[in-house]
């Protein structure tokens, strides 16, 4: 379930830090609204490494269909030593 909390209580921060466990974010509303969300820093490193490795895939993937060259397995296998 999501852990959601109006800003103003981060006056007792302490609180709202210790509901922010790694898997666990805490959703904080402003008049209401969603507005930030406070997550684990594993969580975030995580999900940053997640999204460069995403980008490099669509980007290897438009170099193929634009017909660029691309390593082989063998050359691949080669250049790592394996």
């Amino acid at each position: 379930m999501a852990n959601i909390k109006p800003v103003s209580d981060l006056r007792n921060y302490n609180v709202v830090l210790k509901d922010c466990a790694k898997g666990s974010p805490v959703y904080l509303t402003k008049n209401g609204r969603g507005r930030f969300v406070l997550i684990d820093i594993e969580d975030y490193e995580r999900e940053k490494a997640e999204k460069l490795l995403f980008s490099r895939i669509a980007e290897a993937e438009m170099r193929i269909q634009n017909g660029e060259e691309y390593m082989t397995l063998e050359e691949l296998r080669s250049k790592l030593g394996v």
